[in-house]
């Protein structure tokens, strides 16, 4: 049976225009009257723009700006380690839809880079807020403690991992800066870093300040022309589909592109990336594209098509499926918020936004294309055979059984990623992963920054063995603000899918007793299962656990991989 320990205690050159739809949740800047300071000013347009939790570590470069954040309206959330204050940002802006984190100078932000280079190269909106040493302290050029090599050093690194940094320590220029990043920050969904001197955190306005919250404009003749073009290969086509990517996500423009579809009847799919930005049980939900990683059926509808119309979708070799997949560019439409291409034909000065919501209102006479049956997802006879050691595939179905409007499933990265391709995401942005950047360890963090964005969503965290025992500790923050996560480790005694790729020793890791560290925080149920039996009670206990969070260490062979990984190594085998 299942064994459980429980431990009890609670584009650039593009045209301005006057705000609009993407102009953030209020704009104000205001201060009752009073000056502003930079540190205040810097909260409340983080207000502004939606954040009201902070992820961090306090350092004595940033204690003044953390005591301001202690007395707003912004509250503290305390990690473990920074770079997984790094990854509960992220998690939070993919919900919220920006997210913010707060360390000290250098010891802190670099250890930031790895989780905030994910983010840049996954379109999550982040606001890193670094303390730095005072410009007076800095004139004779001290060697003062965290320092590398100058000043600028982590500015520069930063630079390379963010899309606009500042230094704010002029007040004629420190607020104007503020809202550049934050501006681009949300007009880009990428990071941006401020870096605040701790002797410029209470320096005063010179002049009032009052925000510019202009928006980006599409230049009208290449907006028409390019949804000109557009309706003609559409209308042209025999095939049509629609890949949504990630962007819908980040963008809000779910609605949209589902308007748009069923108006035309034109089937849909997802990219693992942009995986539920569509409901999975929409009649025009075809599933994941994902090259050979995708099923069969939903790879050659695809490539079957005549017009292939990706919007907010990156062509990454995850999406690609490692490069199984095969689109013709001929045939393609292909939108995002950096390119926008026709066939052959590349428009700019044209908003993504604008794109999108346009093509939908087009008058288009488009052929119904019919959807075989097979190639929408297939209900699954699932069923519980008790004495039956776990398989992967089995525990993929066990976990498609328990997801509701409720849950999001929050994927790291390895087979646990590739095996929740099949699983049934019927809600808006439920299912977050790093399917890009793919750097472990980002699952149990940012489960923690998606239930801060949005209390009333339980996470169903998959991880595996190796990424566990990267950023585990995390789970004592969830356990102090009551959250109740249920964690299932895919516990496969190592690397797994680097073992597909390479056998080797250095595939080996230690294996853990990952359902003790219950007794380690001080608090949660842990359950140790090796049988389908075991797995379908300590699920259901898990469920009932609703105070507290649960960690299920499943015991799978190392050699056991999801039905995905399978599909790829066998089309894999064929081609090299």
């Amino acid at each position: 049976m299942a064994r459980k320990s429980i431990s009890k205690s609670k584009p650039e050159g593009v045209k301005k225009r006057s705000a609009t739809k993407q102009t953030p949740k209020h704009v104000s800047g205001k201060n009752n009257g009073n000056v502003h300071t930079i540190g205040s000013y810097l909260i409340q347009r983080l207000q502004d723009y939606g954040i009201s939790d902070m992820f961090g570590i306090p350092g004595d470069f940033v204690l003044q700006f953390y005591g301001m954040l202690e007395d707003s309206p912004i509250r503290i959330i305390g990690t473990t380690r920074e770079d997984n204050a790094g990854y509960a940002a992220d998690g939070y802006a993919r919900v919220n839809g920006i997210g913010a984190v707060c360390v000290t100078y250098c010891v802190g932000g670099l250890s930031l880079c790895n989780s905030i280079a994910g983010a840049y190269a996954e379109k999550s909106p982040v606001v890193v807020i670094s303390g730095a040493p005072g410009m007076t302290e800095r004139e004779t050029d001290p060697l003062l403690h965290h320092r590398v090599k100058d000043f600028q050093t982590q500015r520069d690194v930063f630079e390379k991992i963010t899309v606009a940094t500042a230094l704010l320590d002029d007040p004629m220029t420190a607020f104007q800066e503020i809202d550049r990043c934050l501006e681009a920050c949300v007009q880009y969904k990428r990071p941006v870093y401020l870096e605040l001197p701790r002797d410029c955190v209470h320096t005063k306005a010179i002049i009032p300040h009052i925000p510019d919250d202009s928006q980006p404009a599409s230049d009208k003749n290449a907006l028409r022309e390019s949804l000109d073009e557009a309706a003609e290969l559409i209308q042209a086509s025999k095939k049509p589909v629609i890949i949504a990517g990630v962007e819908i996500h980040r963008f809000g423009l779910r609605e949209e592109v589902l308007k748009f579809a069923e108006k035309h009847k034109i089937p849909m799919c997802a990219t693992i990336l942009g995986k539920s930005v569509v409901s999975e049980s929409h009649p025009l939900y075809l599933g994941v594209y994902e090259g050979a990683m995708g099923r069969n059926e939903v790879q050659r509808y695809v490539e079957e098509s005549d017009c292939v119309i990706l919007l907010g979708t990156f062509m990454t070799d995850i999406n690609l499926g490692i490069y199984t997949a095969h689109l013709d560019p001929g045939k393609c439409i292909y939108a995002t918020s950096e390119k926008l291409r026709i066939s052959y034909h590349h428009f700019h000065d044209v908003v993504f936004s604008d794109f999108v919501t346009s093509l939908g209102k087009q008058k288009m006479k488009v052929t119904v294309r019919k959807i075989p049956n097979g190639v929408r997802p297939q209900p699954v006879n699932y069923e519980v055979n008790p004495a039956e050691p776990v398989t992967t595939k089995h525990l993929f179905e066990s976990i498609n059984q328990i997801l509701t409007d409720q849950t999001v499933v929050v994927t790291d990265v390895g087979d646990c990623l590739f095996g929740a391709v099949d699983l049934m995401i019927s809600t808006h942005t439920k299912f977050l992963s790093p399917a890009y950047y793919t750097s472990m360890g980002f699952a149990i963090p940012a489960s923690i920054g998606a239930q801060v964005a949005n209390q009333s969503l339980r996470p169903i965290v998959l991880v595996g063995d190796g990424a566990f025992q990267m950023t585990c500790l995390e789970l004592s923050t969830a356990l102090k603000l009551g959250y109740n996560p249920i964690v299932i480790v895919l516990n496969n005694k190592g690397y797994t899918t680097e073992r597909f790729l390479q056998e080797g020793p250095f595939n080996d890791i230690p294996n853990w007793k990952y359902h003790n560290i219950t007794d380690l925080i001080g608090g949660g149920w842990g359950f140790e299962v090796s049988t389908e039996g075991d797995l379908e009670k300590a699920i259901k206990a898990a469920l009932a656990n609703k105070d507290s969070l649960s960690v299920i260490n499943v015991h799978l062979e190392p050699t056991d991989v999801s039905p995905a990984l399978t599909r790829l190594a066998e089309k894999m085998s064929k081609s090299l």
